[in-house]
């Protein structure tokens, strides 16, 4: 099976961070879809869309949702945001080891969780929360929803990660032209009324599970 491909384009200036998937800086990256899915297919699958840059310190990277469904009651950094309307990025950042990972995961109303992965389901530390913080988050919807919005429903997360605040936890291969990580891009929903796994690189695994790094795209840095 062939891995899902994305060109990761630089930035020449830092960008304002207020999840505006529309602002112009966006423009210039394609966007990945996120089209296949894990367990049973949702009655109504979201259109998610993400996008990735990156300068010599910062990561960014922005997801918009069109959506249905969506609850969000998590506020405790590091607390089960995969419950709620969640959209998440997976990625190895040591070339070197592609099976060692971050997982941040981060709901609809701004709620980061990050662990990195040193073995998948064994070996797991959980990321400080102060560390967290250093992560610039910004959400276009309320950060407690509910009781369940079940009309169509659009929003976007956007943030920037410090590439320096991933040193303290795993060696980092700096991003820049010719360099490419193992990732992928997620959509999940558990505590919902239309629950779904959602994909961009497809993962063969009848249960749902998204730490699974040999299913990991590439992210391929211009």
């Amino acid at each position: 099976m062939d891995s899902a491909v994305y060109e990761v384009l630089k930035l020449t200036q830092s960008i304002e961070i207020d999840a505006d998937w529309n602002k112009i800086q966006w423009q210039k990256s394609k966007a990945v879809a996120l089209k296949n899915y894990m367990g049973s297919k949702p009655k109504f699958f979201p259109a998610v869309q993400a996008k990735m840059m990156y300068d010599d310190d910062y990561l960014y990277v922005i997801f918009h949702v069109k959506d249905c469904c969506v609850r969000c009651t998590t506020k405790e950094i590091n607390g089960p945001v995969w419950e709620d309307a969640c959209a998440e990025f997976f990625f190895a950042p040591d070339t070197g080891s592609p099976d060692k990972y971050f997982n941040l995961e981060i709901n609809c109303g701004g709620t980061p969780l990050m662990h990195y992965n040193k073995i998948a389901g064994k070996d797991i530390k959980i990321i400080d929360p102060n560390d967290i913080k250093k992560i610039e988050i910004a959400h276009s919807l309320p950060q407690i929803i509910d009781p369940e919005i079940s009309e169509n429903t659009k929003w976007s997360i956007e943030y920037k990660i410090p590439l320096r605040m991933l040193e303290k936890y795993s060696k980092v291969s700096y991003p820049k032209q010719g360099v490419s990580w193992r990732a992928n891009f997620y959509k999940i929903a558990e505590n919902s009324s239309n629950p779904h796994y959602i994909t961009w690189s497809i993962v063969e695994n009848e249960i749902p599970d998204f730490h699974l790094p040999n299913f990991f795209g590439l992210l391929k840095f211009q």
